[in-house]
């Protein structure tokens, strides 16, 4: 197999002509440039658009006074990039514009003093980082590919040093290491680009060494950190390695995942991130990040399922800024992606999917949305790399949103219920914890130690460490709480039906956040954003879609730290911005409501 294609033919890719002159075989080519749909034509007119005011953005910027030690290398790729583009396209307002090319040299002079002898660049804390300096390269080698294609005598002090970094960068991503499973796909895609550029066996040869690894993809689809953040980026290196290096295999993963966030994104674009094993599995994204990998993928498996996706993405308020204001380069780069999409005939919004290895359940219906989420992980690490996430439903009915719902106990301090699990009983799902806190005897004889000098280790509940060597005792006094949560939907209803057991008198908050902005009925106001539910059913109303849940419980007033003593301890919180429903009650607990 052949293991590369020339940059220019990846440029060309699908025999669509590109913009202008940028291939010199078609030097007519800006008289048939957008003539391909009107959908298309309208797309293109936006990105030229969209990068144009980027240009002037920079160029207002002053980026001829910008600090070498920005350290900010990624976000100076992309100007570069998005400078390029201008300057290679003939509906620029920018084509062949000499202050264009006045700011590149200073850009990638600036690239060139902050590169390192080894070939990377720092990154925030990350310093001489090879996965950081791949991500720059994606944009630096797009740059300098457009621009190679444009065969402009201007450039051609830009693109000598454009090639001296990527070819220093190369060296650190032939020897370098990595942090995280996707920097290896990243480093790999680098060395692709590279490869393609400036054409050199070790760089396949290192390629062929990260992927003999092997591509971790579950029976669900996610990849091993189960992030919408990484997920993307890890998408946009295999489509760049299938292509660059003929591989149509690694379009296979990148399928099944793209099919998979369809199931995780909400009506409104958000996605779904309650399982993710990163950063974002407590914050808000949105799918955007996906729009050139559905539509590439759409063009080229004729999915119309990866159509919808971007035609939804395209319908989305953050659209202009992640897409449209720097991605002109890559329709540039990549002339596929300037193609028709597949027809969409209906818009596939009805569905329910258990994606049993992430004990996840998505259900959708025309107007309302809802994540179950059983838990992974265990035991519980608050940590880049584990699913620490205490959210075990989240629920949508148009504009109206219920970001979480959530419940703690006082139990020994342990803070909120984790299912150990979830799984479906006909129409049900059944979510289960049990926990257990100790007590301890006196050491055994043959451990004491005469000076206490025991060893410090973690308590075997999880809850503290001490230097008691807990391992030598005899746990006594053992304690255990159940608590069992059932869920049956029925047409965008929820009945729910939770139990907690164990040691009586132990405090219950059930804790429902509502996005802010909405209009509360039915509650009792606390103060900060808190309200309680005292008996009757309430609602929640934001853009004239309205939830109804409950009815409500009051037995006691405990709403401050549920999140356990270690986040106490540490004064964390998981707390976050929305407007905070609070059921309450005493164990034995139990607790019939509907939401819907």
């Amino acid at each position: 197999m052949n293991h590369k294609i020339s940059r220019r033919k990846f440029i060309g890719i699908g025999n669509l002509v590109l913009l202008g002159s940028l291939i010199p075989e078609f030097v007519h080519a800006s008289d048939t440039f957008l003539s391909e749909t009107k959908n298309s034509d309208q797309l293109m007119q936006k990105l030229i658009a969209s990068n144009d005011n980027s240009v002037k953005k920079i160029l207002d910027e002053g980026l001829l006074n910008i600090n070498i030690r920005l350290n900010s290398y990624r976000s100076l790729a992309s100007k570069i990039a998005i400078l390029s583009a201008a300057f290679s396209c003939p509906q620029s307002n920018y084509y062949r514009s000499e202050i264009i090319v006045q700011h590149l040299n200073v850009a990638i002079d600036i690239m060139l003093k902050g590169q390192y002898n080894d070939g990377t660049v720092d990154a925030g804390g990350n310093r001489q980082s090879p996965p950081d300096t791949a991500f720059v390269l994606e944009n630096i080698c797009a740059a300098t590919a457009v621009l190679t294609n444009t065969d402009n005598n201007t450039t051609l002090s830009v693109r000598k040093n454009l090639k001296k970094f990527i070819l220093n960068a190369g060296k650190a991503m032939l020897t370098g290491g990595v942090h995280t499973p996707n920097h290896r796909w990243v480093i790999c895609a680098a060395l692709a680009n590279i490869n393609t550029l400036y054409p050199d066996a070790k760089y396949v040869r290192r390629i062929d060494e990260w992927l003999s690894e092997g591509i971790y993809l579950n029976e669900d689809g996610h990849y091993s950190e189960r992030s919408g953040v990484y997920s993307a980026v890890i998408n946009r290196a295999f489509i760049t390695m299938a292509i660059l290096l003929q591989r149509p295999e690694l379009l296979n993963v990148v399928h099944k995942n793209l099919t998979t966030y369809y199931y995780y994104t909400e009506p409104n674009g958000d996605l779904i991130s309650i399982d993710s094993r990163r950063q974002d599995q407590l914050t808000t994204l949105t799918v955007t990040p996906f729009y050139l990998q559905y539509r590439y993928m759409a063009i080229h498996t004729k999915d119309p399922l990866f159509t919808y996706m971007v035609r939804t993405i395209e319908s989305l308020p953050d659209f202009e800024e992640k897409i449209l204001s720097h991605s002109l380069i890559l329709f540039m780069e990549n002339s596929e992606l300037q193609k028709e999409l597949p027809v969409l005939k209906n818009n596939p919004h009805e569905f329910e999917k258990f994606f049993v290895a992430s004990n996840l359940a998505r259900i959708r219906h025309e107007n309302t949305s809802v994540t179950l989420f059983g838990g992974t992980d265990k035991p519980v690490k608050i940590i880049s790399g584990r699913s620490s996430n205490p959210n075990f439903i989240t629920f949508a009915k148009g504009n109206a949103i219920l970001n979480y719902m959530r419940l703690s106990t006082s139990f020994f301090r342990m803070g909120y219920f984790r299912s150990n699990g979830l799984e479906k009983i006909g129409q049900t799902y059944r979510f289960t914890e049990t926990k257990e806190a100790y007590y301890y005897q006196p050491m055994p004889v043959i451990s004491r130690k005469t000076d206490g000098d025991y060893k410090l280790s973690a308590s075997p509940d999880g809850r503290f460490w001490n230097k008691m060597d807990f391992d030598a005792r005899e746990k006594s006094n053992i304690k255990t709480q159940t608590t069992v949560i059932e869920i049956t939907e029925n047409n965008g209803v929820l009945q729910l039906e939770i139990k907690v057991d164990g040691p009586p008198n132990v405090e219950v908050t059930l804790e429902m956040c509502f996005k802010e902005g909405g209009k509360l009925t039915g509650t009792e106001s606390l103060g900060n954003n808190n309200y309680m539910l005292k008996s009757d059913p309430g609602t929640y109303v934001f853009g004239g879609d309205t939830i109804e849940f409950g009815p409500g419980k009051k037995e006691h007033q405990r709403i401050d730290n549920l999140a356990s003593e270690q986040y106490g301890y540490h004064q964390g919180s998981l707390r976050t911005d929305g407007m905070h429903v609070f059921l309450t009650g005493y164990t034995p607990f139990r607790h019939k409501m509907t939401l819907g």
